[in-house]
């Protein structure tokens, strides 16, 4: 999929420790199958006043998806668990309370319990569409 300068997007992380992880970006500028990409939430490092601009593979990049309303999950249901600037993949793995979740990212095999706020179901961009990954 090709993208054009001031598509929003999400970069999935390929770096250790970070895998399964997706970053809200904009492009800012495109070469021959890389994008220069503009973080919303992450800083550079020499100057945490700046956004953090990085160039990445095509094969990086999907579209933001859409804004979905999540009124409830299910055991085992995938969803993306917004921490640490990221949405991370994981698995609902119980429920806390009336508003909360526990999710297991079993690439880290750690479960951590989040608000309904921060959750949202997990989309794949699939053939130019978005669909559910249950």
């Amino acid at each position: 999929m090709a993208f054009s300068r001031g598509d929003k997007v999400e970069v999935c992380s390929k770096q250790e420790g970070f895998v399964g992880s997706y970053y809200a970006a904009t492009v800012i500028k495109n070469y021959e199958n890389k994008y220069a990409v503009q973080y919303k939430n992450l800083v550079a490092e020499d100057d945490q006043s700046r956004p953090l601009i990085e160039t990445v593979s095509e094969n990086e990049l999907r579209p933001r998806p859409p804004k979905v309303l999540a009124t409830g999950f299910h055991a085992l249901d995938v969803v993306d668990a917004f921490d640490n600037d990221g949405w991370w993949v994981g698995k609902i793995s119980g429920r806390r309370g009336s508003d909360s979740y526990y999710v297991l990212f079993d690439a880290y095999r750690v479960e951590i319990s989040y608000p309904t706020s921060r959750l949202r179901p997990h989309l794949e961009w699939v053939n130019g569409k978005w669909v559910s990954s249950k």
